[in-house]
């Protein structure tokens, strides 16, 4: 497991590459990249994570998360935005040592929580065994809303 830093371009490029085929989005892990400059910016901020999980050169799973600041305490969470494990290497433990490495971040940074988001289609079991075994699960309804004024 490694988190990445503002030099590691490379890497976050193979990341890029096993969301947009494990999630089966090329168009928007692949097609439309942000520039090196960006990409930088975001790899060094302090608000985004990057963990991939490797096996010689090829990123085989990876983590993209948020730490987000809390404003009615002095603390912060830590949200799961993408999590993927290329089909080859899956049910080898990857996922739960990239939460795990997550976990340790999370606790140096101070926050109280990790949460992550699952659908609840069939598509989506693997997904929400996984959160199951980890954590407590909370019945929720999500909604995108547009900021250009059309529905998503």
């Amino acid at each position: 497991m490694r988190q990445l830093a503002a030099n590691d371009l490379g890497l976050m490029d193979k990341l890029l590459l096993t969301f947009g085929e494990v999630f089966n989005e090329p168009e928007t892990y692949i097609s439309k990249r942000p520039s090196p400059d960006y990409m930088r910016r975001l790899l060094g901020s302090d608000y985004f994570i990057a963990i991939v999980a490797t096996k010689g050169d090829a990123v085989v799973g990876g983590i993209a998360a948020y730490e987000l600041k809390k404003f009615e305490q002095e603390r912060s969470e830590i949200y799961i935005y993408d999590l993927a494990v290329s089909e080859a290497h899956r049910c080898q433990g990857i996922a739960t040592a990239l939460i795990m490495e997550l976990r340790k971040l999370a606790t140096a940074r101070g926050a109280y929580v990790i949460f992550v988001q699952a659908d609840t289609g069939v598509e989506d079991k693997e997904a929400i065994s996984l959160y199951s075994k980890l954590g407590t699960r909370e019945e929720v309804l999500h909604f995108d809303i547009s900021v250009n004024g059309r529905n998503t």
